[in-house]
């Protein structure tokens, strides 16, 4: 396998979130600064350049469709902005209050109206204890009651399941259905999240929690949730290979990788993926089984975890990673960092 760096660039602050567009032809960087900026896939040219949010921009979310170009970002201004990325001009805005957006999720919406399906998206968005629903011309569609206390993580449900959307916070996590605004279901948890993340076949929900544990919930099971403690740090990092068979998580220096078949992975021994300081980003590849696995110390690793020898490759950075991006199709790995570099790796 070839692994070698595609091109690179610079930011005027950390990367705080990058994300490449549906079609995999372009990649949305932003800065804590505030600015986005939007990079051609083949090249690392700018494309565009948008205004983000003065005050700080602290998260981003292509609309999935594949023929859309429609990005949304949310900021420190308490607004939520829709962009055309290709021309860097703003659509649409939506203010949500004076406290920062600082998590955005999209859900694809499916209906049928006689005999013919409309597809309808929807961007649930998160700042404090507020939860809404908006459309992509920044219509408010819902307002959920407030949260108990300050949204700390958001997820999407996957296609594989009616539309959902999860929302977490000190103590409490609530399913929502994303078509009729309803509470499905709600599970305490006595500590803060910090993470969530659903399997792709939709039968788990991952927390990374404060209280250096994973807590894992069967949403369709009665009463069902795991639990695994003795991390060395608290859990931001959360990562399903898409068979849903592999949870990869960080929390110390060691990327544990946890088998999920069957009665999932309580009792049973991760796979350790062993690095020099503490991980701090983790994903897996969309199709394909590789994990990026990034440390504190700058240096990351691409993974095979089901291999005798699961180290493909390693590569020294001159600061930590603070998210990895995969391209829809796999071929290239988005890189943001601590320093403001953007790297793009290409496998082959």
């Amino acid at each position: 396998m070839i692994f070698a760096k595609h091109w690179a660039a610079s930011l005027d602050d950390y990367a705080i979130d990058l994300a490449w567009s549906p079609d995999g032809t372009l990649l949305a960087v932003a800065s804590a600064a505030g600015g986005v900026t939007i990079y051609d896939a083949a090249t690392g040219a700018v494309r565009s350049e948008l205004a983000g949010h003065g005050e700080g921009t602290n998260a981003l979310a292509w609309l999935p469709a594949v023929d859309s170009h429609l990005l949304a970002t949310g900021g420190q201004d308490g607004n939520v902005r829709f962009w055309d990325a290709t021309t860097g001009h703003e659509t649409a805005a939506a203010k949500l209050g004076n406290l920062w957006v600082e998590h955005l999720a999209w859900q694809q919406i499916r209906t049928t109206e006689n005999g013919v399906e409309q597809v309808e998206h929807l961007l649930f968005a998160a700042a404090g204890r507020k939860l809404v629903a908006l459309l992509s011309d920044g219509t408010v569609a819902h307002t959920f009651p407030d949260a108990p206390k300050t949204i700390s993580a958001l997820a999407a449900g996957p296609a594989t399941i009616a539309p959902v959307v999860a929302a977490a916070c000190f103590g409490h996590v609530a399913i929502w259905d994303a078509r009729t605004f309803n509470v499905q279901k709600e599970f305490p948890y006595g500590n803060a999240i910090y993470a969530l993340v659903w399997s792709p076949d939709g039968r788990w929900l991952v927390a990374g929690c404060h209280d250096n544990a994973v807590h894992l919930w069967v949403p369709s099971e009665q009463d069902m949730e795991l639990h695994m403690s003795g991390y060395e740090t608290r859990l931001k990092e959360l990562s399903f290979s898409q068979d849903s068979k592999w949870l990869a998580t960080g929390g110390g220096r060691d990327a544990c990788v946890w088998d999920c078949t069957g009665a999932g992975p309580e009792g049973r021994e991760p796979l350790l993926l062993p690095h020099n300081a503490r991980v701090c980003a983790v994903a897996f590849q969309h199709a394909h089984g590789f994990l990026a696995a990034g440390a504190a110390n700058g240096e990351f690793t691409l993974w095979a975890p089901t291999r005798k020898n699961p180290m493909v490759a390693e590569v020294k950075m001159p600061s930590a990673a603070t998210k990895f991006a995969w391209r829809p199709d796999d071929s290239l790995l988005a890189v943001g960092t601590e320093k403001g570099q953007v790297f793009v790796f290409k496998t082959a």
